[in-house]
């Protein structure tokens, strides 16, 4: 149900044969940044390293690799200069979905290879996502491509709309009914539950409780070593049970099982925040948001760093993130109160009413008894700070 990926070995047609390693090792580089997604398939880059370097066949190369997207480029150096041009390729149809370009000399070139990295694989997985999104729009489910399906569905599925909201439950109930044993699928669809009731867009938050409950137990099931499974099933257990040790224990095992799990580490990190521990807290957020570049939810990555970063008195940072989440996801509640915290502690509490009074027009039933009783920082310190924040404001 995953788009199929590869990124090809970008071919030196300028420079020494020895450059050729530079091409290859940068390509190598892109595919295992890719491969930490939960949402795209990755093919090896030894496989795509066997391919003919001489020419870009999309056909050739969906047909050996069976990939729905490829990454292809050239690398050119002269006299100290290096550039780099890489595409992005549909490969059903060949069409170009982005080109980038990166040049510099070569010591500055190579000290920002990294950067070059992250930016290529931003962008793959923005403009994949972008595709599905721009492909399913309008069109039956019968008729949308398995592969463009799950990823069409998580990516609505983080965006601020209820109607999104709405669609990316039939895309994803339809990426069940056709793989009813991916436990990813499932363990999505969990979220999907958790998200409803924590964002107060559910009309029964007990069912849909209980349902986000089933889907990770039925993801665990099917896949007891898979770590997004056990890092979803500890968001609910979290936020919708504050059942905090079970959920430390999760995260725990999915972080045991693949250090590299980004989700595990971010909501280890809200976990940590919620906790009163905010030097874990800023450390495992920092570390979830160095692993994951590409997820198409960056709004909830910035959002939970926001709050690692308020717990650890960083408010001016806490303020920042909060911004970038909201300019992504503009109606994320917890986004919005970790903003009037930052505001109030920073002594900003003119702009901290602005956005309480956002939050009372958005959310009508939101108070602060509320937010205490029903959050996993209600019974800590850092939930208390927040609530005192939010109680300045104007939160009834």
């Amino acid at each position: 149900m995953l788009p199929a990926v590869t990124v090809l070995p970008f071919r030196t047609i300028a420079g020494s044969p020895d450059h050729a390693i530079l091409g290859d090792w940068l390509a190598e580089e892109a595919c295992r940044s890719l491969s930490r997604s939960n949402l795209l398939s990755v093919i090896s880059h030894l496989s795509a390293r066997a391919l003919d370097r001489t020419i870009v066949d999309v056909a050739m190369v969906r047909t050996q690799l069976a990939v729905d997207y490829c990454v292809a480029g050239t690398l050119r150096v002269s006299g100290g200069e290096i550039a780099l041009d890489a595409d992005l390729l549909d490969a059903e149809s060949g069409r170009i979905l982005w080109t980038r370009h990166f040049s510099g000399s070569h010591d500055d070139f190579l000290g920002r290879s990294a950067d070059g990295v992250s930016e290529i694989v931003t962008s793959v997985g923005r403009a994949i996502a972008d595709d599905a999104i721009t492909h399913v729009s309008g069109r039956h489910l019968a008729n949308i491509e398995d592969h463009r399906l799950l990823l069409a569905g998580v990516d609505l599925m983080h965006r601020p709309s209820l109607r999104e909201f709405a669609r990316s439950r039939e895309l994803i109930e339809e990426a069940l009914r056709r793989a009813p044993h991916s436990a990813e699928t499932h363990a999505w669809f969990g979220k999907w539950h958790v998200l409803c009731v924590f964002n107060g867009w559910s009309t029964d938050p007990p069912k849909d409780t209980q349902r986000a409950i089933d889907c990770t137990a039925r993801a665990l099931d099917i896949s007891p070593d898979s770590s997004f499974a056990l890092s979803i099933d500890g968001f609910a257990q979290n936020n919708l049970l504050r059942r905090i040790d079970t959920a430390r224990s999760r995260y725990d095992a999915a972080l045991r099982l693949n250090p590299n799990e980004s989700i595990a580490w971010l909501l280890s990190g809200a976990l940590h925040a919620f906790t009163d521990e905010p030097d874990a807290a800023v450390f495992a957020a920092t570390k979830a948001r160095r692993l994951s570049p590409i997820d198409p939810f960056r709004y909830f990555y910035d959002s939970l760093s926001a709050s690692a970063l308020f717990a650890a008195g960083r408010y001016e940072e806490s303020l920042a993130l909060s911004d970038n989440s909201l300019r992504l996801h503009d109606r994320h509640i917890s986004t919005l109160r970790t903003k009037i915290a930052a505001l109030h502690y920073l002594d900003r509490d003119d702009e901290a009413r602005i956005v309480a009074a956002e939050i009372i027009r958005r959310h009508p039933d939101f108070t602060v008894a509320g937010y205490l009783r029903g959050h996993p920082a209600g019974e800590h310190e850092s939930g208390r700070r927040v609530a005192a924040a939010l109680q300045a404001a104007g939160i009834p």
